[in-house]
C-alpha cells in the first residue's frame, strides 16, 4: 500500500454528506499517471482562449517576447499553488468540496465551491460555442456555403451539436475523460506545430515573420496633440518588402464622411477634412476610418475602426511596468479556478511525484508553447494574405485564420482539430469541478452526471455568444472571486492542519468539521468575504483601482493572512 495515500477505514456511506462520486478513490482506483496529468494539462492548455491570450497583450502595446515572458511566469506563479493544492487530492483521494468543508463547513463550503462551479460554466458555455462555430465553419466548407457575420440559426445550430458531443463524454464519466485526454494532446501539440512549420514556410523566415509583431502593436488609426493642433496617423499593414497593403483610406465622423484619398507618407492634421480637430473630437460620436486596396484585381476592404486620442503615458517606463503587472494577474486568473478545484483531477494520481511532475511537465510549457503558436501564426498571416489590410483585421484566432484558406479540405481537417482541443479543454477544466460542486449541494440527490448536465444548462444559461468578447475583464473580475479561496484553503492545509485532515469525519453532518448548527466556519469566511471585498472594491473605487488590477495577488494575500490570525486566536 501506498504509505502517501490515506484509505478511508469506517463505514460512512449512510451520511447525508456521502454519495459515490465524491467519496475517496481508493489506491487500486488510482489509474493516472505523470503522464496522464502532463496529457490533461495540454488538453487543457491547448484551446483557442490560450491562443488569443498574447494576442490581446500585443494589441495592447507589448512586444511578442513581452507577452511570451509575462504568459511563462503567470503560469510558473499559478501552478506552484496548483501542486500544493493538488497534495489533500492524491493523499485522501477526494474532491475539492469535500476538502473545503475542512475549512469553510459542511454548508460554508458550498458558497466558494459553488462559485467556482458558476465560473465554470460560463467558461464552459463560451468554450461550447467555440466548438459550435468551428462546426458551422465545416458545414460552409463542405457545402459551399458563404458563412453568416453576427449571429445566425446556423451557428445555434452547430452550438447545440457540440453541446451533445460534451454532454456524452459528461455522461460516460472520468475515465473517458481520461482517455480523450490521452489521445488529444499528441494530436493537439502536432497542429500546434504544423501552424508554424506553415507560418515558417510561407514567410521564409522566423526572423520575418516575428518582426510583423511590431506592426500588430500599433492601432491602424489614432490621433495625436501636438502643438496645439491635431493630427490622424494612420497605420495600415505592409508587406515583406515594406510596402503598404492599403493605398487609400476614408474617415468618418457624426456628420459626414470624406472621400477616399491615398494614405499620405506622414500624418495629417484633422483640419484638412474641412472641419476644426477640435470640433471633430468633440462631437458625438468617435472619428472612424477604413481602410482599402484598389490595385488588386478585386478591391480589398478593412474594418472600419475608431481613431482615438492616444495617451502620452502609455509610454512611460512606470505606465508599462504597471501594464506588465495587469496582464500578469489577468494570466494568473486564467487558471485561477483550477488552481482552487486541481484535487478533483489529483485524486486519481497515483503518488504525489505523480502529480507534482505531470502538472509542472503540462502546464507552464504548454501555456508557452501554445501562446508563441498564437503569435507566430498571426504575424504570418500579416504577410501571407492579402486581404488583411490593418491590424484589427489580423486574424487573432484560429477560426478566423482558417477562414482565409481557400482549400475546403484544409479548413475542414483544421477545424476537427479545433473541436478536439475544445472539447478536451471544456470536459476536463469545466465539467469536473461545477459537477462535483453541485452535486456536493445535495450529494444522495445530484450525482455527478447530473452534476454535469446542470453545469451544460447553465452554459447555455450564460449567453456565451456575448461574453466571449469580455474574457480579458472577465479574468481580472474572476482572479479577485478566486484568490482569496485559494489563500484560505493552502493556509488551512499547510499552516493550521499541517497536511492531516480527519478522513471520516468529512462525511458527518455532525463530525469534527460542522462548526456548529449553521455549518459554516467563522474564521474562513470572514477571510474569504474581507478578500474578496478587498480584491474587488477598486473596480468601483477609482482610488484604489490598484487593489482590483492586482485583484489574485490582492485577494489571496490578505485572506491568507487573516486566516492565520484568526485561526491562531481559536
Amino acid at each position: 500500500m501506498n504509505k502517501d495515500i490515506v484509505e478511508l477505514q469506517e463505514d460512512v456511506s449512510k451520511s447525508e454528506l456521502y454519495s459515490p462520486d465524491l467519496a475517496p478513490v481508493s489506491s487500486e482506483k488510482r489509474t493516472w499517471s505523470k503522464w496522464h496529468l502532463a496529457a490533461i494539462w495540454v488538453g487543457m492548455a491547448v484551446c483557442i482562449p490560450t491562443y488569443l491570450l498574447a494576442s490581446y497583450m500585443i494589441k495592447t502595446g507589448l512586444n511578442w517576447y513581452e507577452a511570451l515572458i509575462i504568459i511563462g511566469v503567470a503560469n510558473l506563479i499559478i501552478t506552484v499553488p496548483m501542486v500544493l493544492n493538488g497534495h489533500a487530492g492524491v493523499k485522501y483521494g477526494i474532491p475539492f468540496p469535500v476538502i473545503g468543508r475542512a475549512v469553510f463547513g459542511i454548508k460554508g463550503v458550498h458558497i466558494a465551491s459553488v462559485t467556482r462551479g458558476i465560473i465554470a460554466c460560463g467558461w464552459f458555455g463560451v468554450q461550447t460555442w467555440i466548438g459550435g462555430l468551428a462546426i458551422y465553419a465545416i458545414f460552409n466548407a463542405v457545402t459551399g456555403t458563404e458563412g453568416e457575420l453576427g449571429l445566425s440559426i446556423g451557428k445555434f445550430v452547430g452550438f447545440a451539436i457540440f453541446w451533445c458531443i460534451n454532454i456524452y463524454f459528461i455522461w460516460k464519466g472520468t475515465e473517458s475523460i481520461k482517455w480523450l485526454e490521452a489521445y488529444s494532446a499528441p494530436i493537439l501539440i502536432i497542429m500546434g506545430l504544423a501552424l508554424i512549420g506553415w507560418g515558417y514556410t510561407q514567410a521564409n523566415g522566423f526572423s520575418i515573420v516575428l518582426q510583423q509583431s511590431e506592426q500588430l502593436e500599433k492601432p491602424a488609426a489614432s490621433i495625436l496633440q501636438e502643438n496645439n493642433g491635431y493630427y490622424l496617423q494612420l497605420n495600415a499593414l505592409k508587406d515583406r518588402e515594406g510596402v503598404s497593403k492599403a493605398n487609400e483610406f476614408k474617415v468618418f465622423w457624426n456628420t459626414g464622411e470624406s472621400d477616399w484619398k491615398q494614405i499620405p507618407d506622414g500624418k495629417l492634421t484633422l483640419s484638412s477634412f474641412g472641419v476644426s480637430g477640435e470640433k471633430l473630437l468633440t462631437e458625438e460620436g468617435t472619428l472612424k476610418v477604413q481602410y482599402r486596396n484598389t490595385v488588386t484585381e478585386n478591391t480589398v476592404y478593412s474594418s472600419v475602426v475608431s481613431a482615438k486620442l492616444q495617451s502620452l503615458e502609455t509610454t512611460s517606463t512606470g505606465s508599462k511596468l504597471w501594464g506588465y503587472l495587469l496582464w500578469l494577474t489577468a494570466m494568473v486568473g486564467f487558471w485561477a479556478t483550477m488552481s482552487i478545484s486541481i484535487a478533483d483531477i489529483t485524486r486519481y494520481a497515483k503518488t504525489q511525484k505523480d502529480q507534482v511532475a505531470g502538472q509542472f511537465i503540462g502546464l507552464p510549457g504548454t501555456m508557452m508553447l501554445y501562446s508563441f503558436v498564437g503569435i507566430f501564426v498571426t504575424c504570418a498571416a500579416v504577410i501571407n494574405f492579402d486581404g488583411v489590410l490593418i491590424a484589427d483585421d489580423a486574424p487573432w484566432d484560429p477560426v478566423s485564420l482558417i477562414a482565409n484558406f481557400e482549400n475546403p479540405v484544409v479548413v475542414v481537417i483544421a477545424q476537427i482539430f479545433l473541436l478536439i482541443a475544445t472539447l478536451s479543454t471544456n470536459i476536463a477544466a469545466n465539467v469536473i469541478a461545477p459537477a462535483n460542486a453541485f452535486s456536493n449541494v445535495f450529494p444522495r440527490k445530484i450525482s455527478f452526471r447530473v452534476g454535469g448536465l446542470i453545469t451544460g444548462i447553465i452554459g447555455i444559461v450564460i449567453a456565451p455568444w456575448w461574453l466571449l468578447n469580455e474574457i480579458s475583464g472577465f479574468l481580472i473580475f474572476v482572479s479577485g472571486l478566486l484568490g482569496p479561496v485559494l489563500g484560505v484553503l493552502i493556509v488551512d492545509y499547510y499552516v493550521i492542519r499541517k497536511k492531516n485532515l480527519e478522513l471520516p469525519e468529512l462525511y458527518k453532518e455532525n463530525g469534527s468539521y460542522s462548526y456548529g448548527r449553521w455549518g459554516v466556519n467563522p474564521a474562513a469566511m470572514i477571510s474569504l468575504s474581507v478578500g474578496v471585498f478587498l480584491a474587488l472594491i477598486g473596480y468601483w473605487v477609482p482610488e484604489l483601482s490598484f487593489l482590483y488590477s492586482l485583484s489574485w495577488f490582492t485577494g489571496f494575500l490578505i485572506s491568507s493572512l487573516l486566516y492565520y490570525l484568526l485561526m491562531r486566536k481559536k
